[in-house]
């Protein structure tokens, strides 16, 4: 394999399963160390959460647009354009007025499109964190039904830390299903049913898998309860993710869907090194660039530019799907070092990430198109104010070749 001008830039090397101590303590190793201002990435965490997920055979985690959704990709194919909304962090456990907000205002796009005889959205495209706080079954009712009753379309997800979580806070009541049962139940159904009148089970194959449209392949991936694919020292998803990209042909785009990101300039959380890495080994061992990289997790919007040689890649953050209802559940974004509000284009410390857009006061979603005539991947941000109507603009845009 030729040597690429970006090689430098991938960061590749695995965190071992007992890192040494990065603190100003390191003899005594407690608390979370700081990120310098600027940086995407925090520190990685000595011993990350790790729960097993279900087990699988490993075969046929593939489910192609046409076998569950086949008027919609004989639609998408014939128009030569896709398109279809994403949001992450949607279980509205403090009350569902934004969680609902949210899907009319994407229902609104899928009216107004259907009437104008414009590529309609196919379906939606959950970036994890369904039903908090532990993902359990007996509460996708309220936080997944009944909220997307008004929404018209499908809803595909991958799952989000909550979503496999079963360690429960103080006060509340005890999980007694496995990991991830609720998510599987309704995601990965081995058949359809109907535990709602108005929106049936989903059928996709795992936890993790790809979606294969007429011009993308969508690898969802699952970052687990700490944001690592795989416990430490092990790499069976990481082995499988990078046999997926493989796979992808070079006429279509590739768009992978991780709920912790890989990036992030918040004040709570920040991007998750194991998750980097993860992307960049993958980049790596197939010389292929994702066209688009999509997360949930941090409960705000921000979109980063990555530079990789002359392939500038979009990893998106847009985690304020519904769960922070009100201001103070969003994940503020820093400062600069003179206390002012990141300018668009701000250099991270990372050279080949920038953040070029944020947004840390609202709830919103994303519509992403595919043209497949022009192979071109088009985000579009759009804002669902706490008080007031949805905006009919994009509050933030990109555009991305394959």
């Amino acid at each position: 394999m030729p040597p690429r001008s970006y090689a430098h830039l991938l960061r590749t090397i695995p965190i071992p399963p007992h890192p040494v101590p990065v603190t100003a303590r390191p003899h005594k190793p407690i608390g979370k160390s700081k990120r310098l201002l600027g940086d995407p990435v925090a520190v990685p965490k000595l011993y990350p959460r790790f729960v097993p997920p279900p087990v699988t055979n490993f075969t046929n985690l593939s489910l192609a647009l046409d076998v569950i959704l086949p008027d919609e990709a004989k639609v998408a194919q014939d128009a030569g354009a896709l398109v279809f909304h994403s949001v992450g962090d949607t279980g509205g456990i403090h009350g569902d007025d934004v969680q609902k907000a949210i899907a009319d205002a994407m229902d609104s796009q899928i009216s107004a499109t259907t009437a104008a005889k414009k590529p309609v959205p196919a379906f939606c495209y959950n970036l994890g964190d369904v039903v908090y706080f532990n993902g359990q079954s007996t509460l996708y009712a309220s936080q997944f039904y009944e909220p997307y009753q008004q929404y018209h379309a499908s809803i595909f997800a991958i799952a989000g830390n909550h979503d496999g979580d079963t360690h429960t806070r103080p006060g509340d009541p005890v999980d007694t299903e496995p990991s991830l049962f609720g998510f599987m139940r309704n995601f990965c159904d081995a058949m359809s049913h109907h535990d709602s009148p108005y929106r049936p089970t989903m059928t996709q194959p795992y936890v993790y898998w790809t979606l294969e449209t007429p011009f993308a392949s969508v690898i969802g991936l699952y970052s687990n309860v700490d944001g690592t694919l795989d416990a430490r020292g092990t790499s069976e998803q990481q082995q499988w993710f990078q046999e997926q990209v493989s796979r992808v042909p070079s006429d279509r785009a590739l768009i992978v869907t991780v709920h912790h990101p890989a990036y992030s300039l918040d004040t709570t959380h920040g991007g998750y090194p194991d998750i980097e890495i993860a992307l960049d080994r993958a980049i790596q061992a197939t010389n292929r660039i994702p066209t688009a990289v999509l997360s949930g997790h941090v409960h705000s919007y921000q979109r980063f530019e990555r530079t990789l040689g002359t392939t500038k890649v979009p990893y998106i953050v847009a985690g304020a799907g519904g769960y922070a209802n009100k201001v103070t559940l969003l994940h503020r974004i820093e400062n600069d070092a003179n206390g002012k509000a990141l300018r668009p284009g701000f250099q991270t410390t990372h050279p080949d990430v920038k953040l070029m857009a944020h947004n840390d006061q609202q709830p919103g979603f994303l519509r992403v198109s595919l043209d497949a005539k022009k192979r071109t991947l088009t985000s579009e941000y759009f804002l669902v104010p706490f008080a007031g109507t949805a905006s009919v603009k994009p509050m933030d845009s990109v555009v991305a070749a394959w």
